[in-house]
């Protein structure tokens, strides 16, 4: 008998739009009926997209922290600090996700912040390995290792033809951010 929940998607690659897909999926999935739990990585709690989601019924965010820097801009301390809050987040948001027996948990920008050096991949791949079955994840971030793109069942590459930013254009609200 076919599934009909639990699949793990990863929307990576360089290009703009991996998170407004994911959000886009989210919104699909409430609308239906699911109850959906969002934790973004490497964002703060003011996202764009979050004011908007957060008054859609069956849509729970967790926050984060308030001030996020970029992984580059970070001592190495800093990063051994995130990497612990990180990973006790993701602790967190899959207990709830668990016991409040939620059927999709986004987590935007986890695979980034695996590659910024910022949570242990491996606690991510254990977790997906033996994650409750009828939970469907998604996953985004630029350059999965190989290891994640097998344990996924959709992996979909959102690739950059051409960007403003590398024109010198930054970061648009109500746009990028």
């Amino acid at each position: 008998m076919k599934r009909e929940t639990g699949y793990i998607h990863i929307y990576c690659g360089n290009g703009k739009g991996k998170t407004t897909t994911g959000m886009g999926l989210c919104t699909r999935a409430a609308g239906f009926g699911y109850r959906v739990l969002i934790y973004q990585f490497m964002k703060n709690n003011k996202t764009s997209e979050r004011k908007i989601l957060e008054q859609v019924p069956n849509i729970t965010f967790i926050d984060g922290l308030e001030q996020e820097k970029f992984s580059f801009q970070m001592t190495p301390e800093e990063k051994e600090q995130r990497r612990q809050y990180y990973e006790q987040q993701f602790n967190l948001i899959t207990q709830i996700a668990r016991e409040e027996h939620y059927d999709i948990l986004f987590c935007d920008e986890l695979i980034y912040t695996i590659r910024a050096g910022l949570f242990t991949e491996s606690i991510l791949t254990d977790y997906l390995k033996n994650k409750p079955e009828n939970l469907e994840i998604i996953l985004t971030g630029q350059d999965p290792s190989q290891e994640l793109i097998n344990l996924a069942d959709y992996v979909s590459e959102i690739r950059k033809i051409k960007h403003p930013f590398d024109q010198g254009i930054h970061a648009r609200l109500g746009i990028e951010k």
